[in-house]
């Protein structure tokens, strides 16, 4: 995903009533940006940090900008958790994930009973359901997910395995927004129950794929798939 335009450096103030930041500009100004972003960011917030923001044009918006991504590390993180959908979905539709190939048809949002996922892949032999989470916690060598407690997150894992059950491929995909991370595992001290979930999906079928993501000022595109440890 190449930015349509170039993003506004800046450093970090406060992230503040979950959705705002205040971000002060290169040029000394500063502005309220929004954070898409509802999870708790922790490992990815430092006040003071750089960060890039993306300007909107639209004047119904209060607020004139989005927070895509912050320094850590010496390392670009990126924080939007809309992006992980956007990657995914072009990914299977230009067939550049190995294991998600072979898809004539591709679409986004699309329901099953009372979810809705947000990829559905399918073609002459199968049909796919592929729920994609934005991954941003970093704990040693470790990315975890979620950052905070998901009740629609365990939802999600418990429809697809209704999915499986039905004869269709069910997949996870876990978006890594950073690169200095090396395996994935569910946060089992934040959200035992997603924990204990996600294993059990994996046991009746659910496929797992966390994909770490190569994020730079100038566009962020999926790399290698990460080796998994869904076992404390």
């Amino acid at each position: 995903m190449i930015f349509p335009k170039p993003l506004v450096h800046g450093r970090l103030i406060k992230r503040y009533k979950r959705f705002l930041a205040d971000v002060e500009l290169d040029n000394g100004d500063v502005v309220v940006a929004h954070t898409a972003n509802s999870g708790s960011m922790k490992s990815c917030l430092e006040e003071g940090a750089e960060v890039y923001l993306i300007h909107v044009d639209d004047p119904k918006r209060k607020t004139k900008y989005t927070w895509e991504m912050i320094q850590i590390n010496n390392a670009w993180v990126g924080i939007n958790t809309a992006v992980p959908n956007v990657l995914v979905y072009e990914a299977v539709k230009n067939q550049e994930i190995e294991a998600l190939t072979g898809f004539t048809h591709v679409k986004r949002e699309v329901k099953f009973e009372d979810s809705r996922f947000d990829v559905f892949a399918s073609n002459e032999k199968e049909e796919c359901f592929i729920e994609v989470k934005n991954v941003s916690l970093k704990d040693k060598q470790y990315a975890r997910f979620p950052d905070a407690v998901t009740t629609r997150g365990k939802k999600h894992l418990e429809t697809l395995m209704r999915v499986k059950e039905q004869g269709m491929r069910a997949v996870m995909v876990y978006v890594i927004q950073r690169s200095d991370v090396e395996i994935f595992t569910p946060a089992f001290d934040i959200d035992p129950d997603y924990a204990a979930t996600l294993k059990k999906a994996y046991e009746s079928g659910v496929e797992v794929y966390p994909i770490r993501a190569i994020v730079s000022p100038e566009k962020i595109e999926l790399g290698e798939i990460l080796p998994f440890n869904l076992t404390r």
